[in-house]
């Protein structure tokens, strides 16, 4: 420890807290993250001048066409039919997703049974049966003939428009699975049964379940959006409240944080309970949550016994464990509510820093929607690829084909059964080839963008609270308007510093995303030396992640206040953090622990208000409350939202406690307390948080 600890600081009476004559830093990372930019901007002008949207909304036929896509001839066909689903049933469709069978736009599903032998005899019949057939099919050609060029399907059947396909309608009757009141019916010389179809119906659309899931997610959220809002709106308010009492009444604040906690928790283990009692005896409600399976209807979970156990043990695990944490750190709390108290000082005289995270929370959002945006665009941004399908042996089965001159080419001609189909999105051009490699510049970009407006945010905080601790006479020595002075300052003189810090956190991020990657693709691999290797790997990186955010933090302190570069903010941040490491232990572990307990409070409250709203138990506002698919959706989200809010408002606080810890100690080192070197800290801080031969050394003088 000693050996990394560095030297003490010493006194200098011109350091009047955060310096003001200082020069740009980190310049020559500062010009590397700025052409990073302009790359970043040219990948976005690629990928929304060659990627398509609209393949991901519209279903594709045969030929690469959109069904249902406005301003083009099949904007009246919406749907996509299959000639034959059963081919949906093949393993190719897994490997593709794509159905090795002729696929069609059509106006609508069929609602009938009704073969090509049987169309053919009456008029009425053929004009149904032809709007199933390709464009220009000739009917008055023999069956054999239409088959074997396959210019309309063998038969059809009674379907339903799903995602926009065409599935065949399937009910069961008595436990039996039938289609249209039948059970068997012929395609072609092949009887089958509806049971059949079953498995070729799920095949045919891989995403069936989960957009039905989607559909209603997205349904539950038009019913229920402006009360998430009123939700979140409560939330900033709850959260706007408790800072102001951790202002005035910061030491009562913590005890009363803690015992609410508790007793929230308290409250759902009862719940729990309570719901769990009252399904004994019912019927079903022993059913274990594996024996019933993945359901769509979400709401199914909460009528077994076993899903509110769960629940409640959950609670009581996360109970016992906040109990035990709060008894070994009792004596520590001391140290915690006096940080506090200086925190909420500081806040109080400058109160616009509570209202900073919305900048820090609106550029997130336009780097999120920028990358998402640009992902969506470079992942339809392929052509069309099409691909030899066939039912007998082929030498060129799967092979790539052209549509247009499949009918008069040597594959044709060797493999009379074979058709050239649309497979998937792809292209064999340069542009295609590298794609995935602008895909990952996307991804890296992104994690470097958002991380530098974290960074941002940091040392934005740290520069104002830095001014507040080193104020001779406060508040009368504070900057007129810190958080806008700190902001400029971190612009015009750091931008390199910061994108340096944010580059290198970015680099162990993108790092683990491809260990994710490599896992994800390796599950099913027999090698278990190799996953456990990955396995360290991920647990390592993790690490290291949680490390080199600690140390920027703490770098962008030193930052604001010196205005040296990243590496010499980060050396000089990590010795005084050595020279003192009894001391962060105690405040990293405490003081994050009660503003973690803080922002579980208030989403506890507003996440069990949510509850007895949307499960329309408050009987006043029964009424009021909409009626939805998964009345978990807006709790959900409600939930989440309020978490996100407490943690904008506490992590100012957060920001603050470590930059006033940091200055007081860089206070003790400088100063000793006496006329000529006196502390800029409050007196019961330093009772608090110094050693007792300082506490002598600042009573004697």
């Amino acid at each position: 420890v000693f050996f990394f600890s560095g030297d003490s600081r010493k006194f200098d009476p011109d350091f009047k807290g955060p310096i003001h004559n200082r020069g740009c830093t980190d310049i020559l990372c500062c010009l590397i993250f700025f052409l990073a930019l302009l790359g970043y901007f040219a990948v976005g002008i690629l990928a929304w001048t060659q990627g398509d949207p609209r393949k991901l909304i519209y279903p594709t036929d045969s030929t690469g066409q959109f069904c249902g896509q406005i301003g083009t001839p099949l904007e009246k066909k919406p749907f996509l039919f299959y000639f034959n689903i059963m081919k949906c049933a093949s393993p190719l469709v897994l490997l593709e997703f794509q159905c090795p069978t002729t696929q069609i736009c059509v106006e609508s599903c069929p609602n009938q049974f009704l073969t090509l032998v049987k169309a053919k005899l009456s008029t009425e019949a053929t004009r149904y049966y032809f709007q199933f057939c390709k464009e220009g099919a000739n009917l008055n050609l023999s069956v054999p003939e239409i088959l074997k060029n396959r210019m309309c399907p063998a038969m059809v059947i009674p379907s339903k428009p799903f995602t926009r396909r065409c599935l065949p309608a399937l009910e069961t009757k008595g436990g039996v699975v039938v289609i249209g009141n039948k059970t068997t019916f012929v395609y072609g010389d092949i009887n089958l049964n509806a049971t059949d179809l079953l498995e070729a119906s799920k095949n045919s659309n891989l995403v069936v379940e989960a957009r039905q899931v989607a559909m209603k997610i997205f349904e539950d959220y038009t019913e229920s959006w402006p009360w998430i809002l009123l939700g979140l709106v409560i939330a900033m308010l709850v959260s706007l409240f408790f800072i102001i009492l951790l202002r005035l009444l910061a030491g009562v604040m913590v005890w009363v944080i803690i015992t609410m906690v508790i007793a929230v928790i308290g409250y759902g283990i009862l719940h729990c309970y309570m719901q769990y009692d009252s399904l004994k005896g019912q019927p079903g409600a022993n059913i274990t949550i594996k024996d019933l399976g993945l359901q769509t209807d979400f709401s199914v979970y909460l009528h077994l016994q076993q899903t509110w156990l769960a629940f409640m043990i959950i609670l009581c695990i996360v109970e016992v464990v906040v109990i035990i944490t709060l008894i070994f750190l009792r004596k520590r709390l001391i140290i915690s509510i006096a940080l506090l108290k200086e925190a909420s000082r500081a806040i109080s005289h400058m109160m616009s820093s509570l209202f900073y995270p919305v900048l820090t929370f609106a550029l997130l959002c336009l780097v999120i929607a920028y990358w998402a945006i640009t992902a969506v665009f470079l992942s339809t941004s392929n052509e069309p690829v099409y691909k030899v399908f066939n039912t007998s042996e082929c030498e060129y089965s799967r092979d790539t084909c052209d549509p247009k001159t499949f009918n008069g080419s040597n594959i044709s001609a060797r493999c009379p059964d074979a058709e050239c189909l649309f497979a998937f999105y792809g292209g064999e051009t340069y542009y295609h080839k590298y794609l995935i490699l602008v895909q990952f510049y996307n991804l890296f970009l992104f994690f470097w963008c958002a991380n530098f407006v974290m960074a941002l945010g940091q040392v934005t905080l740290a520069g104002a609270f830095a001014s507040y601790y080193w104020a001779f006479t406060k508040p009368d020595d504070i900057p007129a308007s810190p958080i806008c002075y700190s902001l400029s300052r971190a612009l015009r003189y750091h931008t390199g510093s910061l994108a340096f810090g944010s580059l290198i956190l970015s680099i162990v991020q993108v790092v683990r995303v491809i260990l994710e990657y490599l896992e994800d693709h390796l599950k099913d691999a027999e090698n278990g030396f190799a996953k456990f290797l990955l396995s360290c790997m991920k647990c390592c990186f993790w690490c290291l992640e949680k490390c080199i955010k600690f140390l920027n933090r703490n770098a962008y302190i030193m930052i604001a206040i010196y205005g040296k570069n990243f590496c010499t903010s980060a050396r000089d941040a990590f010795f005084l953090l050595m020279r003192n490491v009894v001391r962060v232990v105690v405040l990293d572990s405490v003081t994050d622990f009660l503003l973690f307990l803080g922002k579980l409070l208030i989403v506890g409250i507003v996440g069990i208000c949510s509850f007895f709203f949307f499960t329309q138990r408050i009987k006043p506002m029964e009424e009021a409350a909409p009626s939805l698919n998964y009345y978990w959706v807006p709790i959900l989200t409600v939930v989440l939202g309020s978490y996100l809010i407490a943690h904008g408002f506490f992590s100012v606080y957060a920001m603050c406690v470590d930059t006033l810890f940091l200055c007081f100690l860089e206070d003790l080192e400088r100063n000793d307390g006496s006329a000529a070197r006196p502390h800029l800290m409050s007196q019961t801080l330093l009772n608090t948080l110094s050693k007792p031969s300082e506490k002598t050394k600042v009573v004697a003088n």
